[in-house]
């Protein structure tokens, strides 16, 4: 029986990654973030980092839920 914790869609990702998986530029992943859209973890060094299943699972348009 396999016990291994499943970490596939709980990665932490550098906004870089997550944009990239979003096809967004970072800055639409802070707007995002400030909006209360999307939630960021800093590491202790101050760098977001993005919970993968967090950046899956917003819309397929997240921006136009504040417009």
């Amino acid at each position: 029986m396999d016990t291994a914790p499943q970490q596939d869609e709980d990665q932490l990702l550098t906004p870089a990654e997550a944009a990239r998986l979003r096809r967004v530029s970072t800055r639409s992943l802070r707007y995002w973030n400030a909006r209360g859209l999307l939630d960021a973890e800093k590491t202790p060094g101050g760098h977001r980092r993005y919970r993968e299943s967090k950046v899956r699972a917003l819309g397929t348009e997240p921006e136009r839920a504040v417009a």
